[in-house]
């Protein structure tokens, strides 16, 4: 069983889904930092876009009946590999205790401004 998810609270495309329940998984889309209330990038920071890309990521777990517990992996793409630790410094508020797997990787695609992509899979069984 396929569900497709959709929240508000999160930035869409119609070129993908926010996410995508199957089973007792939930596939959250690549999201970018995003404010949803501004359509703009949250800010300018490393840190600015990652708070707002896991606040994005969040939105698309509960509409789900997830949250950030459930979550067994992360990947993060970064524009520029340097912000590493600054990815890492918000990344570690998100998930200070026994946290996921995770993976990060460049950012393939080059869009002005963005600087993170996170995607995640939760589990709920």
């Amino acid at each position: 069983m396929r569900e497709v998810i959709v929240t508000s609270q999160a930035p869409t495309s119609p070129m993908y889904s926010q996410g995508v329940k199957a089973g007792p998984f939930v596939y959250v889309s690549g999201t970018t930092g995003i404010d949803v209330a501004t359509g703009q990038l949250a800010g300018p920071t490393i840190g600015d876009q990652v708070r707002q890309s896991l606040t994005n990521c969040e939105a698309v777990l509960h509409a789900a009946g997830a949250t950030l517990d459930d979550v067994v992996e992360v990947g993060v793409l970064l524009s520029d590999p340097e912000d590493f630790a600054g990815m890492n410094e918000e990344y570690g508020r998100w998930f200070p205790q026994d946290p996921p797997t995770r993976y990060a990787a460049k950012l393939g695609a080059v869009i002005p401004g963005v600087l993170v992509s996170i995607r995640m899979t939760a589990f709920l069984g």
